[in-house]
């Protein structure tokens, strides 16, 4: 009996920006005048060297380029790291290769390169069409700067193109959310991403709460206005902040949400992996990227890891499954996680008795329209 294994993901983390955005927690750090670029591709291609033993000669499905802002690298320099993906790793047919860009910082002409470089996916981080919001989500674009990218990206001919696009903004109300969806909706991209403004810890806005922000009631009220014109025009909701034109799912993203396998290289990049049929453990870059540069070039060194033990493993699973609009089946879970979801029998009828969870047939299980809007409470639900 062949032990299973899920599908196989690669992400790579580039982690400069122009400027940090007060919402941001992600590992990303200001550029400056001139981040040492040409070293951190070098310690990415040792990197990357680092994990051919860890793939074990399996096939890489996808390969996300986040950020970070990764459109600060030339398309020479991205051309340069797709190109020791394959000669490290086997890679898919069609294996999707995705790269976040910054509106501001796509110059005119350029993305025709990055696709020409390997990328096949393109990734926008509009956030707002209005000007005046974008300003105090200290973003450096304009809207027009984003229909400029779009158009490129639509010119440079990407399979696929996902727009970002934020709501509960500060100051925003029900109109202006709309306007903002509608403005998104004239472009036509293939794949939208549509998430609430949350302030992280670790955050500007965090520390510093903006004006405006606005309630539980009304951010609720412009989300179920705005997925509804979403679906209206065609887009499928298949996660809980993903809408996708028919054959644009992004493969990458739902490698994480079917609780797959995924190799980290970057500064700060976190891995998942599994072993003999069994999800085993995580393991993390150095996150500074100073000190990640310092990491790749000793060839002795190994990343922080931590194993998954037994009792966290079904809760991991639900984590991310139950973003899912489509749920999770009993097989699934038992194929995945090694264990029967009978485990689980005790919070999902409760889940269900408070129309959390809803039974779909014999074996799959999704969250309720309510589960969606509670969905913390939801996963929590199976901590223990």
């Amino acid at each position: 009996m062949v032990d299973y294994l899920p599908a196989l993901s690669l992400y790579i983390h580039l982690p400069w920006c122009v400027r940090k955005c007060p919402y941001c927690d992600f590992n990303s750090h200001r550029a400056g005048d001139n981040p040492p670029r040409r070293r951190y591709i070098d310690a990415l291609k040792r990197d990357l060297q680092k994990e051919v033993p860890r793939a074990e000669q399996r096939t890489i499905v996808s390969i996300f380029l986040g950020g970070g802002t990764p459109s600060l690298f030339t398309a020479d320099e991205i051309a340069e790291v797709l190109e020791e993906c394959g000669k490290q790793f086997q890679l898919a047919d069609d294996c999707e290769i995705t790269m976040e860009a910054n509106p501001g910082t796509v110059e005119r002409g350029t993305l025709v390169h990055y696709r020409q470089a390997g990328v096949n996916r393109l990734s926008l981080g509009a956030q707002s069409f209005s000007a005046d919001t974008l300003a105090v989500l200290g973003r450096i674009h304009s809207p027009d700067d984003i229909r400029t990218a779009y158009d490129e990206a639509v010119c440079a001919e990407f399979d696929s193109i996902n727009i970002d696009l934020m709501f509960a903004l500060p100051g925003q109300d029900l109109q202006g959310a709309i306007a903002d969806v509608d403005a998104l909706l004239e472009l036509g991209p293939p794949h939208i991403s549509y998430y609430q403004l949350t302030l992280e810890q670790n955050t500007v806005f965090y520390k510093r709460p903006p004006d405006g922000m606005p309630d539980e009631d009304l951010a609720w009220q412009i989300q179920e206005t705005c997925h509804e014109r979403l679906q209206r025009t065609g887009f499928e909701q298949y996660e809980i902040s993903a809408f996708a034109k028919a054959g644009h799912r992004c493969k990458h993203n739902l490698n994480y949400w079917n609780f797959g396998d995924y190799l980290a290289v970057g500064a700060g990049a976190h891995g998942k992996m599994t072993v003999d049929g069994q999800p085993a453990y995580r393991y993390q870059k150095p996150a500074n990227p100073q000190v990640f540069m310092e990491w790749a070039e000793d060839t002795e060194s190994q990343p922080k890891t931590e194993i998954i033990r037994g009792k966290d493993v079904g809760f991991e699973f639900m984590l991310n499954a139950l973003r899912l609009t489509d749920g999770f089946t009993a097989s699934a879970f038992r194929e995945q996680t090694g264990s029967d979801i009978g485990t689980l029998e005790k919070p999902l009828m409760q889940a269900e008795a408070d129309g959390l969870i809803e039974r779909r047939d014999v074996d799959r299980w999704c969250p309720t329209e309510t589960g969606f809007r509670f969905l913390n409470d939801l996963q929590a639900r199976f901590l223990n």
